[in-house]
């Protein structure tokens, strides 16, 4: 099997050789052998072709998924003694930067932080292969065949070309194929005249903290956005916003990045399908306005902008645009920060938590961090009721201790909105 990446796939996967992983983080409490584990993932990878994959570059350095269909390319597995909580935060941090051989393959890997009763699993892939939604539901199979092996979890055919993804009458008609081809060409342009300066600042250390909220003030900040008719992660984003105002001060854009699973508006694409392209919204809040003020504004600027989506027109016209991968590289990585942060939900993951050997005690929010520009990000999910934060980030742009800072009064943030709420209530 040999399938082209697709324009989003090329982008993050670059030249191959910077690491821009998807790190999925869990605690499982019991026990199970490394037979198990090890005969799971030959099962997800038989589910997932592409997870035995390894890239080739052809002679126009366009880079190919393949597959060895008479050569089996087993996902490694690194074991490491479990001695605190903790150590899972460091390998993961660890395993950002470790990059994939990508000649050989697979793009995918696991940690497995062990001691006699408690694991810390870690499912590493490479992002050009898949985003949060994918890794969940292998994360899904996973834990499920690990728990039995005779469980089935079916096949699920992978995506070889744009006619998997798109359907036929969109990709053949000539409005839209114009439409594609012009604004590639004009992306092409303006990417040309953009001037960069090619001098990279030195990236410093990257860091990570992980909390969660407890289930009382996660539920109350959940029923604040519904009487105000907003989403959580508008009104998360109107939070975050406010802390990198108050804290930054002159170093604060006013901008946030927020990526749109473009899934739902695919019917071709499922849960389960191997697939890592989003789109992307910004963000920035009114000053004028109060607090829940600018949440109402901003959720309308979101179901603005989420109407207007045209994924199956967008993927066509980055299909167009694989002239400008160098141009759009170049600005990616060179370009000077423009936004505050990205900021990615996945809302709750129903995932099961009880097995028959194990218990799957906690899933810590996704990570993933690239080798373009700011990587300053944060990730929340919700599992067994507890909503959980990632927050990514790098010493050259936010100091480790200011990053301490703005965690914390995320925190109070929300424990003043939440108790400002009852009050009016009352």
């Amino acid at each position: 099997m040999k399938r082209k990446l697709l324009f989003a796939e090329r982008v993050i996967y670059g030249e191959g050789n910077k690491a821009f992983n998807a790190v999925v983080p869990v605690k499982i409490c019991g026990s199970f052998s490394a037979e198990d584990l090890h005969y799971a993932l030959r099962k997800i990878q038989e589910k997932h072709p592409l997870l035995n994959s390894f890239i080739e570059v052809d002679e126009k350095n366009m880079p190919w998924f393949v597959v060895n269909e008479e050569v089996s390319n087993d996902i490694p597995v690194r074991i490491v003694a479990r001695l605190t909580d903790n150590d899972w935060e460091t390998e993961v941090v660890k395993e950002w930067a470790t990059l994939f051989d990508t000649n050989k393959g697979p793009l995918m890997r696991v940690v497995w932080i062990k001691s006699e009763n408690m694991s810390d699993l870690i499912l590493v892939m490479h992002h050009c292969l898949c985003d949060g939604r994918t890794a969940m539901s292998i994360l899904a199979d996973l834990l499920k065949i690990i728990d039995n092996k005779k469980v089935n979890i079916g096949k699920q055919p992978p995506i070889l070309s744009m006619y998997d993804i798109v359907p036929v009458e969109i990709l053949k008609n000539k409005r839209r194929i114009f439409k594609a081809k012009f604004k590639g060409l004009l992306n092409f342009i303006l990417l040309w005249l953009i001037p960069v300066s090619k001098k990279l600042p030195e990236r410093k250390q990257d860091y990570m903290i992980n909390w969660k909220l407890d289930k009382e003030l996660g539920d109350q900040l959940v029923s604040i956005s519904k009487s105000s008719g907003v989403t959580i992660n508008t009104l998360l984003c109107v939070i975050i916003l406010n802390v990198f105002k108050e804290i930054r001060k002159e170093k604060f854009f006013n901008k946030i990045a927020c990526p749109v699973d473009i899934r739902k508006y695919m019917p071709k694409i499922n849960d389960d399908s191997i697939f890592a392209f989003v789109s992307m919204v910004a963000l920035s809040f009114d000053n004028k306005l109060d607090f829940i003020s600018n949440a109402k504004k901003m959720q309308e600027i979101i179901n603005g902008k989420v109407s207007k989506l045209d994924p199956h027109q967008m993927i066509m016209m980055f299909e167009q645009s694989h002239s400008s991968f160098s141009y759009l590289v170049d600005f990616l990585k060179y370009s000077k920060p423009s936004n505050d942060f990205l900021f990615s939900n996945l809302g709750r993951i129903n995932i099961a938590h009880e097995y028959n050997s194990f218990e799957l005690a906690t899933i810590y929010s996704p990570s993933a961090v690239g080798p373009f520009g700011n990587t300053t990000g944060f990730v929340a999910s919700t599992f067994r009721g507890l909503m959980d934060f990632t927050f990514i980030g790098n010493e050259l742009f936010i100091p480790y201790d200011e990053a301490v800072a703005i965690k914390n009064r995320i925190i109070t943030i929300i424990k003043e909105q939440v108790g400002h709420e009852s009050a009016i209530a009352v």
